[in-house]
C-alpha cells in the first residue's frame, strides 16, 4: 500500500491533526491541505498554534512545534464523498496512536472521527473534547476547514485547541 501523503509522526508529540483523506489537490502538490479554498494553515497561525502562516509545502516543519499530520485513509484522495472506505485503515489509525501517544489527537472533521469510531453518519458529535482516550492521548473534534464545509465554519474550537496546545508547551 502507498501512502498518498507521508505521515508527519514522532513521540513526544503534543498534537497530531488527523483527516479524513489528502484532497485531491493535495497528492497532486504533495502537502497536506493544499487546496487554496482549505482554511488549515491560517488557521493554524490564527490559533496561535504556528508563529507565522505557513505554506502547505511547509508541512514537515511542524514536528519542530511538537505537532504532527496523519489521515485516516492513507492510501486514496478525494473528498469525503468520494471515498470508500476500509475497515483495515481504522486499525492503522489506532496502531499510529498507540505507538506514538501524542497528548492530543484532533480530528479535522466530524466525519473523519464518526469513521474511526465506526458511527453511523448521523450519529451526534460535538464539537471539542471527546470522552474517549487511547492511553494517555486525549481526544479532539474540529470543524472541518475544507472549503466545502465552509457552511459549518467555526473558529471557536481551533481557538480554544491552540490555547490548550500552547498550555502543554515546555517553558523554554
Amino acid at each position: 500500500m502507498n501512502d498518498v501523503l507521508p505521515d508527519v509522526l514522532d513521540h513526544g508529540l503534543i498534537l497530531v491533526f488527523c483527516g479524513t483523506a489528502a484532497s485531491d489537490v493535495s497528492a497532486r502538490i504533495g502537502a497536506y491541505y493544499a487546496n487554496p479554498t482549505n482554511a488549515f494553515w491560517p488557521t493554524l497561525h490564527i490559533a496561535g498554534m504556528t508563529p507565522r502562516r505557513m505554506h502547505p509545502t511547509d508541512y514537515r516543519e511542524l514536528l519542530d512545534m511538537r505537532i504532527g499530520l496523519t489521515d485516516l485513509v492513507k492510501d486514496a484522495s478525494g473528498s469525503d464523498r468520494s471515498l470508500r472506505w476500509r475497515e483495515c485503515q481504522r486499525d492503522q489509525l489506532t496502531s499510529k496512536i498507540s505507538r506514538y501517544q501524542p497528548q492530543i489527537v484532533a480530528f479535522t472533521s466530524k466525519t473523519a472521527w464518526r469513521r474511526w469510531k465506526g458511527l453511523s453518519a448521523g450519529a451526534v458529535v460535538s464539537y471539542g473534547w471527546q470522552d474517549d482516550t487511547l492511553g494517555q492521548t486525549a481526544f479532539y473534534v474540529l470543524p472541518s476547514p475544507s472549503g466545502a464545509a465552509r457552511g459549518y465554519w467555526n473558529l471557536a474550537p481551533w481557538r480554544a485547541l491552540g490555547d490548550e496546545y500552547k498550555r502543554r508547551l515546555p517553558v523554554s
